[in-house]
């Protein structure tokens, strides 16, 4: 290449970049879902699963792995996913259709020949079983115990217990399905030093693994939110499921020591093996820079003493690359954007606490929405979870019907939202209860609406043809909607709602991630 030439390429890809820089709407990428953690050359980048998939539990079963979380208010609740190398996630279904409470902090296992899942919900215990994680899953059986966190461990007799937070234990009926006895308190804890910024002690997540004659207690400490360096993974180990215990010298196993790392509040761990014999722990954590996507996963590897013990090896960071497990990666098959073939709603799709799900219909590749509710506060909109730090999506919304309206927002609860409505020829920004005119005089019957996350400022478009975009003049900073702010263990999502007496129709929903 000549000088000429080198300068003009020059000029060309400073002009792009500045053009990149000026125009947000014009980001694109590879596909509507482009977050991976594998970097292809055999190491991979926490975290292994982007976005608010709290409280991770994870089984192998030979040289598979299945893991599920925390799937709070959404439904279908407790989402499984499938993977061979611990770093490549494949969404294969939910084992909960039936909404009885949020769900927080499951455990996933395999006993017998059957995978069982215990979690909590509306004040107490449940459990769903399956030969196959891809189901069919039973309905779920309430244990009638309290509590939260539960964790599932048997003896290599076959007795069965149910550890809880607090420290307490109940036995579990053979078959698993019930509590046979109270629960009892049988671990006291790691005290950390009194002078650590932690949020509360917060005795939780107790999942437990026999291994060489021990059982080995993992478990969290110093609240999952708060300051940076609450959260922790701590370890004990006992000859007997119920005790005495006697806590690790590696304490903490995993904790955020320094608020200005990548990743915060980081805990609630859950030890796995590979085939090969290496040990993993799998555990969540907030990304300091965007607290609002939630607590998503994160591995790191595991080693173990001469004297019994495990930890993380000194020089594993999980801001880091770091080797990959063993294993063939899948495919992901996880897709976000929705053209609404078929007759039903997507796997991508979420109904909060599943109410009025038979306002959702999906027929001829249109999305119609049945009025739910005066105004977006009294409703509950139809959700995604999003997969990138900064990303956009798109939809068509029809004039409503009657009196109804819909629109695009981002949503974190009833009460904290901010998009944009359709309603009367006009567009409307919403805005936390505060519903403000954008533009008038739209002489069609329906709109492209377009909100952009653009390092947590939201940004605004419509077009009148899915082509030609124009940014309205409202923008906001969104980097506080989250639980530290908000409270509630929320995050943002996109949402697309109606409301009103009447239905309206939403076409071709895109969702591009822009990093």
């Amino acid at each position: 290449m000549n000088f000429k030439h080198f300068l003009l390429a020059s000029i060309f890809l400073l002009t792009s970049f500045i053009a990149f820089a000026q125009n947000p709407q014009k980001h694109t990428g590879s596909a509507d879902h482009p977050y991976s953690a594998d970097l292809q050359n055999g190491y991979f980048l926490n975290p292994v699963l982007k976005g608010n998939y709290a409280d991770p539990s994870v089984v192998r079963d030979g040289d598979n792995y299945y893991m599920t979380h925390s799937s709070f208010d959404n439904i279908p609740g407790l989402l499984i996913w499938h993977s061979k190398d611990l770093v490549n996630w494949r969404p294969i279904g939910n084992a909960l259709a039936e909404f009885v409470g949020g769900v927080w902090a499951p455990d996933i296992i395999k006993f017998k020949g059957k995978f069982y899942i215990y979690f909590p919900a509306g004040g107490t215990n449940w459990v769903v079983t399956a030969t196959d994680p891809a189901g069919p899953w039973s309905k779920q059986v309430d244990l009638k115990i309290g509590g939260i966190d539960p964790g599932h461990v048997a003896t290599p007799e076959g007795k069965r217990y149910l550890n809880l937070n607090d420290g307490r234990m109940a036995q579990l009926a053979a078959d698993g399905l019930s509590i046979t006895g109270p629960a009892k308190k049988i671990y006291e804890g790691w005290q950390f030093p009194k002078d650590w910024i932690t949020e509360c002690f917060c005795l939780e997540s107790p999942k437990l693994t026999y291994k060489d004659g021990y059982y080995y207690m993992t478990v969290a400490e110093g609240g999952t939110a708060g300051p940076p360096t609450s959260h922790m993974v701590v370890s004990a180990r006992s000859k007997t499921p119920f005790g005495p215990w006697e806590n690790s010298p590696n304490n903490p196993i995993v904790r955020n020591r320094d608020r200005n790392n990548k990743w915060a509040s980081i805990g609630h761990g859950t030890l796995v093996d590979s085939p090969d014999g290496k040990w993993w722990i799998i555990f969540h954590g907030f990304e300091a820079a965007n607290r609002a996507l939630g607590r998503q996963v994160l591995l790191l590897p595991i080693e173990w003493t001469k004297d019994g013990w495990f930890r993380v090896p000194k020089d594993a960071d999980p801001a880091k690359p770091l080797k990959k497990p063993i294993g063939k990666a899948v495919s992901s098959d996880l897709h976000l954007s929705d053209n609404f073939a078929g007759t039903g709603l997507g796997s991508q799709w979420n109904i909060l606490k599943n109410e009025n799900s038979s306002n959702f219909k999906v027929s001829n590749n249109t999305l119609s929405i049945k009025g739910i509710g005066s105004a977006i506060q009294n409703t509950q909109p139809l959700t995604i979870m999003p997969a990138n730090n900064s990303y956009q999506v798109t939809i068509n919304v029809s004039k409503g019907t009657g009196e109804s309206k819909g629109g695009l927002v981002l949503y974190y609860n009833s009460k904290y939202y901010v998009g944009l409505e359709f309603k009367d020829n006009a567009i409307y920004r919403l805005y936390n209860g505060d519903r403000g005119r954008m533009v008038s005089d739209i002489k069609q019957d329906s709109v492209y609406l377009r909100l952009v996350n653009d390092h947590h400022d939201l940004l605004c478009y419509y077009s009148l043809d899915g082509k030609d975009w124009t940014r309205m003049d409202f923008v906001t900073e969104i980097s506080g909607y989250h639980h530290n702010i908000l409270g509630g263990w929320g995050y943002l999502k996109p949402a697309l709602f109606a409301t009103g007496d009447g239905e309206v129709k939403f076409r071709d929903f895109k969702y591009l991630g822009l990093n």
